[in-house]
């Protein structure tokens, strides 16, 4: 089973501080010591602010994920229970994001310095990718002020299952003593 990150909406203040903390886990501390301008903010997750809700969006890593489905170049692959975008083998096409359920895929300008065969900024997708080879897990989690991130495993799914069944056998044997 692959891992992805849940919010709660009861917990999240839209800080953005997930976002920022993104950034800094796959850019390094280096954004500190630079100017505005000089370094691209491309967190791999978004916050949206509704008048009743607010929750960080970002991808499922589904098990059969659309994104990966219609991704003409292989460049999606599942890996690590994530799913996986490989920025050198992505040709910006669009279709990853146009697929994926939960608009958890932007695009973004290429890091890797690379230009379009007209000169222009190549642009590639971008979505979370679990902090994977980041020691600690996803830096959103670990960052969050009000412990409204948490990283669901195929674990903590078997224990949610387990808690629900027995809830339920209790609530059921409750009933039939009426």
């Amino acid at each position: 089973m692959n891992y992805f990150v849940k919010g709660n909406p009861d917990l999240c203040i839209g800080c953005r501080t997930c976002m920022i903390g993104c950034v800094v886990a796959h850019e390094g501390v280096k954004i500190f010591q630079m100017k505005p301008g000089e370094y691209v903010f491309n967190p791999k997750l978004d916050i949206i602010k509704t008048a009743t809700i607010t929750m960080p969006v970002q991808c499922k890593h589904c098990e059969n994920p659309a994104c990966m489905n219609v991704c003409a170049v292989g460049a999606i692959q599942m890996s690590d229970n994530a799913v996986m975008i490989s920025p050198d083998k992505c040709i910006g096409c669009k279709t990853c994001m146009i697929a994926c359920p939960y608009g958890a895929i932007d695009m973004v300008v290429s890091s890797d310095g690379k230009k379009q065969l007209d000169g222009s900024e190549r642009v590639v997708a971008n979505k979370c990718d679990l902090c994977t080879g980041i020691e600690g897990g996803p830096a959103c989690i670990r960052v969050c002020p009000t412990a409204a991130l948490k990283l669901v495993t195929e674990e903590a799914v078997e224990t949610s299952v387990s808690n629900k069944r027995t809830a339920a056998a209790i609530s059921l044997a409750q009933v039939k003593e009426y």
